[in-house]
């Protein structure tokens, strides 16, 4: 379930579902012309014109679809990943409008996107929006026995409602009124009362149609991989420059330079054996400075703490060297996989250094907890928000990182704050934790 249903009572659920399912089924409008506008342009792919409309009008189609997948997933909690299969390279000329033309008509998802909008607005009626539909009748109920019932009867005219004969003379029966009034409140109580049962139904429906098949899904599978995996190969190059870095311009530096003032008090022990001892006490300063050196490169790659402790007090020693007033929560049944823990740690300790540097914050928490084979770490600030992905703040690198796990990164930041970001990592953990004898 998306976290707007899971915050939302029984009752308040029951309110708005009944119009959750009408605004789905009016959605469908305009997407049925665009529907229409898609099948036109198939009827003219024997032309050369045809071909060139066909990816235009098929992107049309699944951007209005992808505002259904959207609003599907955020009120029926049946969220719905985009099927598509990936596309070739841009090429120009004849060959490259060829090769995107077969791979669109190819691809099964385009054509079950328009079997989506030619029967979708059936599917909707009863499902969806039969709930608001039970409650417009019960409604029009009430009007009939307040004043509409005796004024088609004024008229001459003769309906019925349900299984109440509306007639002339209706207003001077009060018992066809109260029958009236009952039979309405019953439909209008039947209509809240399936109102999350339907949007259930639809969001189910939604999923069969708008989804992936298997097929897409193992495309999707494979060109997932290839990103992550591309994004790690980069990472760790980048990591290995790093340490490169750092070995060079510090420790080995350091290192050399400890040589070469060796060599200067090998040639002082007998002339000036004083300055010989206060390059000596220079020497020792420069290898404590050297060995300081050293373990924070060492820290960097992997965390004493982290490998010791696990990722809750390795992330609470981060909060402990942190500028802004940190809390931390979390008590993880046992540790997750130390691939995982370590590229949590990272994630965490990047996003609290953008907090640090950006947010204007003055207090950051952080829970860390294991959700249904989930690691799921939220860290929230109280600064200026406004914040995103592409905003240089490092976020798209932790995404990018994480992705290599299977990972997924979200951020609420809207302008004023809070910020949070939220972290899911899926992980097996180890043994549970017990309680010393």
């Amino acid at each position: 379930m998306s976290g707007q249903l899971v915050s939302e009572n029984p009752w308040q659920r029951r309110l708005r579902t009944p119009w959750r399912g009408l605004g789905l089924w009016f959605l469908g409008i305009p997407a049925t012309f665009v529907g229409l506008w898609f099948i036109t342009v198939v009827s003219m792919v024997t032309s050369f014109v045809g071909i060139l409309l066909f990816p235009s009008a098929t992107m049309l189609l699944r951007r209005r679809l992808d505002r259904y997948r959207g609003r599907i997933g955020r009120w029926t909690g049946h969220r719905i990943e985009r099927p598509y299969l990936p596309q070739p390279d841009t090429e120009p000329g004849f060959q490259g409008v060829m090769r995107r033309f077969i791979a669109l008509i190819c691809d099964p998802a385009t054509w079950r996107d328009y079997l989506w909008v030619v029967a979708d607005p059936f599917v909707a009626l009863f499902t969806a929006a039969l709930p608001a539909v039970l409650i417009g009748y019960g409604v029009w109920g009430y009007l009939l026995a307040g004043f509409a019932g005796k004024l088609i009867g004024d008229h001459g005219g003769n309906d019925w409602y349900a299984y109440v004969h509306v007639h002339h003379g209706y207003g001077d029966d009060p018992a066809q009124l109260v029958l009236t009034a009952a039979t309405g409140t019953l439909f209008i109580a039947a209509g809240f009362l399936i109102g999350p049962k339907m949007l259930d139904v639809y969001g189910r429906w939604g999923q069969a149609i708008l989804g992936p098949t298997e097929k897409s899904r193992l495309a999707l599978r494979v060109r997932h991989l290839t990103e992550t995996r591309s994004d790690a190969v980069d990472a760790s190059a980048a990591e290995l420059r790093r340490i490169e870095r750092d070995l060079h311009d510090g420790a080995q530096a350091r290192l050399v330079a400890m040589g070469m003032t060796l060599g200067a008090i090998e040639h002082l022990l007998d002339r000036d054996p004083e300055k010989a001892r206060l390059l000596l006490a220079q020497t020792r300063e420069s290898s404590a400075q050297a060995l300081h050196e050293l373990r924070d490169l060492v820290r960097g790659i992997h965390p004493p703490v982290l490998a010791d402790r696990g990722i809750v007090d390795a992330v609470k020693a981060l909060a402990l060297d942190h500028p802004l007033k940190t809390e931390v929560t979390g008590d993880l049944p046992a540790r997750p996989e130390p691939p995982v823990e370590s590229a949590a740690y990272f994630a965490v300790s990047e996003i609290l250094t953008n907090a640090a540097k950006h947010s204007g914050a003055s207090r950051v928490w952080v829970d860390l907890r294991y959700e249904r084979g989930m690691l799921r770490v939220t860290v929230t600030d109280d600064g200026h928000g406004g914040a995103s992905l592409d905003n240089g703040t490092g976020l798209r690198g932790i995404e990018r990182r994480i992705g290599t796990f299977d990972g997924v990164l979200a951020l609420n930041s809207p302008v004023g704050g809070p910020t949070i970001v939220t972290l899911e990592l899926p992980c097996a953990l180890s043994s549970p934790k017990t309680s010393p004898s």
